[in-house]
């Protein structure tokens, strides 16, 4: 099987098209990259900046590039000799404009008459044979007077449009007329409009987690995954594209039968050996990606754990929780009892809120003789609780069934009133020829998603650099040993999956997480500046102000030293600080906004980006430095280690973004293309560590370069010996040595490496980064890491 070197991650979309993406790919070449990796391309709903939102399978996006834009992309990246990895969305379809998706279209229109209702996951017989769409302002009698039928025929509605302000929905054949009121009329097709929060517990077809706008797809039958794959097998089989990388595999009724097909499907489709497939799974500390499943693994974010953590101060795990636990008595907060039980709540809450809907279906397909047993409300309070001490995203029965169990007895310990339910539910979610038992475990992912990325990390708030995904803000930091470990067992198992540090899903892009980690190193200092800070401007949340105060100096830009950029850097945080506020739920929410508080939370951003400005980059400036260390550590230990490595566009340079949309912001691909250029060039310097990111540049670019050049066929940690062999990690991938700074605070302010010295092999050895030479034997890390905080050795 054909696979990456690397990859490099390109966001396709109207204001960076095919033909933009086809403009870098001498750059991509340049910089050292294997393979192109885009995002989905298959048509979007208007205006999506992601491409997650798909309407049409059958089509390359015109606004995209289209076919034609494929086309001339793949002919300029064969031409740089580039591969080329896909983003696919089976688990979903966008429905937020309908008549921009046929299928759903003709669904509304006609019902299950439709020759694409089985395409959808909808429960019909709970909706009274229609599908509820909810997405009025209030309930239907509220807003009757809103909604007008218009007759004129369309190609597309025969029998005219009902509209409701930006919303249109077709007529079902032979109902329109001008001559009967619009509740009737309404009464006559084959949806049902509802008032917009109804979605949380009655609607009535499967969602992408708690997103209405995503409706579920049925690719476990055979007719829908051939019609929805047949666009996307027509790139394996002319070529245009050499490895998929599946979006939320999680979602589907089978995951491992789904890559099966999938697998069978691409063999049938080219006669080369095109097969490299990733799924994005994420896999909570300590578990194991299934092996059965035909896939070169996961998509890093497991990397990206054990990448930060090792770069984390664990003496600072202590002070932290200390300064936390004080804001919170500040705040009148009850204190955390531990991350376990933080997670257990938040999605318990999610559980009893936004995935109502999914629960209330599984109860209704529950076996009769439980459903006359037990009523709804009692069995829908055990699956609730169930799902609350899922401890993994999901199970994939008969594998897993551990997972079930556990969470039951947890279940059953914190809530003793209902162990005779929840021990009777037990073997009908692990019957697998039951279809709930499959709900269920479509339900976990869900649960999980949004009670612990898209709640709990957002009010753990400790040290955010732990709260990304696929990372256990319980596990504060991994020591050296734990990290080699890691990335043995990752040589060993799954050689072939990608790394990453940034994708367009992290909560904060990787050199912000870089900056934030060196808190830990200094958690004393942290705590003074967190109060000089809150003494300026304060939601009255302790907790939030800490999240809040952590990203301004997180994600502080260089740029924000001019007038212009402080006012971009505004604007941005008002976005981060409204999305993180909303996502917590513990004083505003998506729903009911807390107007006061919000107010408190824009004038913290205003005060911080405007009187307070000059503080907040003094400290910044304090710590930029180690910061800078942690970040070109982390890309080093990235690019060399075991895995694909996958640089997330623009990413070579610092990458300080804030969560979507922030890490979606355009590349400046010019400036990449210009410093490289002068790294490169026969007069090229050695770049300074500094805010431009030359520095990273090259460190990336070498680093990738070397992957290309030598074959990494091993995995073993190298040793240290001397006063400060906790700060270094390094590592021999086969004659190419690797050397990483850690804890750059520490190691600076007790006196540097002094007579620290790294074990290498007897020989000559030159760092490609300085190109000095090395004879190889002990060596003092004093002199091998002068110039910069990484080493990159080749003999």
């Amino acid at each position: 099987m054909r696979h990456p070197l690397s990859t490099y991650r390109l966001q396709i979309r109207e204001s960076f098209t095919l033909d933009d993406a086809a403009e870098v790919t001498d750059y991509l070449r340049d910089l050292g990259v294997s393979w192109a990796y885009l995002s989905p391309i298959l048509e979007a709903t208007p205006g999506s900046d992601h491409g997650y939102d798909v309407v049409d399978v059958t089509r390359v996006d015109p606004a995209r590039g289209g076919a034609e834009g494929l086309s001339r992309f793949v002919e300029a990246a064969r031409a740089k000799d580039l591969g080329i990895l896909i983003d696919i969305v089976p688990n979903h379809m966008g429905v937020s404009e309908p008549r921009a998706n046929a299928w759903w279209w003709d669904v509304l229109r006609q019902g299950r008459a439709s020759a694409h209702a089985h395409a959808f996951d909808i429960d019909w017989e709970f909706g009274g044979g229609k599908v509820r769409v909810p997405v009025l302002g209030d309930h239907l009698d509220a807003v009757i007077d809103e909604i007008s039928y218009d007759p004129t025929p369309a190609d597309d509605a025969p029998d005219g449009l009902i509209r409701y302000y930006d919303h249109e929905f077709p007529v079902a054949p032979g109902t329109g007329s001008s001559h009967i009121g619009i509740r009737a009329l309404l009464d006559a097709q084959n949806f049902e409009l509802r008032f917009w929060q109804d979605e949380a517990a009655d609607l009535n077809y499967r969602r992408f987690f708690a997103v209405t706008t995503l409706a579920g797809v049925r690719v476990e039958l055979p007719e829908v995954f051939e019609a929805t794959h047949a666009e996307i097998l027509r790139w394996v089989r002319e070529g245009l594209a050499d490895g998929l990388r599946v979006d939320h595999p999680d979602g589907l009724v089978d995951p491992g039968g789904y890559l099966d097909r999938l697998s069978a499907a691409l063999r049938d489709a080219s006669d080369d050996e095109v097969g490299y497939v990733l799924g994005e799974k994420i896999l909570e500390h300590g578990e194991a990606l299934p092996s059965w499943w035909k896939t070169a693994g996961t998509t890093g974010y497991d990397a990206l754990a054990e990448i930060d953590r090792v770069l984390t101060d664990p003496a600072g795990e202590v002070p932290l929780d200390a300064l936390d636990a004080r804001l919170r008595t500040e705040s009148d907060l009850p204190a955390l009892t531990g991350w376990h039980d933080l997670i257990h709540d938040t999605k318990r809450k999610i559980a009893d809120s936004i995935q109502v809907s999914e629960i209330r279906r599984i109860v209704r397909g529950l076996p009769e003789a439980l459903r006359t047993e037990f009523e709804a409300e009692v069995l829908q309070d055990a699956l609730a609780e169930i799902l609350a001490c899922f401890p993994v995203y999901r199970s994939y029965l008969p594998a897993g069934r551990a997972h079930l169990d556990a969470a039951a007895g947890e279940a059953e310990i914190r809530r003793p009133e209902l162990d005779d339910v929840i021990e009777k539910l037990v073997p009908a979610l692990a019957d697998t020829d039951l279809e709930i038992a499959w709900r269920f475990q479509q339900t976990t992912g869900p649960v999980m998603a949004k009670g612990v990325e898209d709640t709990a990390f957002y009010r753990y708030t400790r040290l955010g650099s732990l709260t990304e995904v696929g990372g256990d803000p319980g596990q504060f930091a991994l020591h050296v040993h734990g990290f080699h470990t890691a990335q043995a067992l990752r040589h060993a198992s799954w050689p072939t999956a990608m790394t990453t540090l940034s994708t367009h899903d992290t909560k904060r892009g990787e050199d912000t997480r870089a900056r934030i980690a060196v808190l830990a190193e200094i958690p004393e200092k942290w705590a003074a500046r967190l109060e000089e800070f809150r003494g300026i401007a304060s939601t009255g949340h302790g907790p939030f102000d800490a999240l809040l105060w952590q990203a301004i100096v997180g994600a502080w830009p260089a740029s924000a030293s001019t007038p212009e950029g402080l006012k971009d850097y505004r604007e941005r945080l008002h976005a981060y600080a409204e999305k993180a506020a909303r996502e917590a739920s513990e004083v505003t929410g998506w729903w009911e906004q807390d107007e006061a508080f919000e107010e408190r939370m824009h004038a913290l951003v205003d005060a911080a980006t405007g009187p307070a400005a000059e503080r907040v980059r003094a400290f910044v400036d304090e710590i930029s430095a180690d910061g800078w260390s942690n970040g070109l550590s982390a890309k080093l230990l990235q690019i060399m280690g075991p895995g694909v490595p996958d640089v997330y566009q623009g990413s070579e340079l610092w990458e300080q973004s804030l969560v979507d949309p922030d890490n979606r912001r355009p590349v400046d691909f010019a400036e990449r293309r210009r410093l490289l250029a002068s790294i490169d060039g026969t007069d090229a310097v050695r770049p300074p560590i500094d805010g431009t990111g030359a520095a990273k540049l090259l460190v990336t670019s070498r680093a990738l370069r070397v992957r290309n050049d030598v074959p990494l066929d091993v995995y073993r940690p190298l040793e240290a010996a001397g006063v400060a062999s906790d700060h270094v990690v390094a590592f021999d991938r086969g004659g190419v040595f690797a050397v990483a700074t850690r804890l750059p605070h520490g190691l600076r302010t007790a006196g540097g490496w002094r007579d620290t010295v790294l074990l290498l092999p007897d020989k000559l050895v030159i760092d490609v980064l300085t190109g000095k030479q090395y004879q190889g034997g002990p060596t003092r890390l004093a002199d091998l890491l002068a110039t910069y905080p990484v080493a990159l050795l080749i003999s």
